[in-house]
């Protein structure tokens, strides 16, 4: 296991996630993947599953993202990389949408990603090494019409 990584990846269910999630099992790294709907994550692995570790994961909630963190170093005994990719997008201008809205793209994209870096952060201290990649949104720079909260949040 020391020439392979253990990943630890948001938002891996669909997407730019769930394509690294695969690359990653193909080339034999371990990998925990995280999802708001595990059912999701486990239908798109096409890759053999022993060395991956799903995880259901509530990223605006802090006790969620700490035990998805335990749970993997408790199976693969470290994190080397951790890739914050999970996006909440939600389109509407400012006025057409509520505050608990505004509140969820906050605590997915900005909050799940610091809670993420918070919990990590110790075991790569530890390790005196790993890397921490996150993923934003070209909506940060070029915004978007209809969609300002979520260009806000990931910018």
């Amino acid at each position: 296991m020391d020439k392979k990584k253990v990943w630890f990846i948001t938002g891996a269910s669909k997407g730019l996630g769930l394509s690294l999630v695969n690359q990653l099992l193909k080339a034999g790294q371990f990998v925990a993947g995280t999802s708001r709907n595990i059912e999701a994550l486990n239908s798109g692995i096409t890759s053999p599953i022993e060395k991956f570790l799903p995880l259901t994961v509530d990223l605006g909630n802090d006790k969620s993202v700490k035990e998805a963190i335990k749970a993997t170093v408790t199976k693969f005994g470290k994190i080397d990389v951790v890739i914050n990719n999970a996006g909440y997008g939600i389109g509407g201008s400012i006025e057409e949408l509520t505050d608990a809205e505004t509140r969820t793209a906050f605590d997915v994209n900005v909050f799940g990603t610091l809670n993420v870096i918070r919990h990590t952060m110790p075991y790569l201290r530890e390790q005196r090494s790993g890397h921490i990649i996150n993923i934003a949104s070209i909506a940060g720079i070029a915004g978007a019409t209809g969609w300002s909260v979520y260009a806000a949040a990931k910018s």
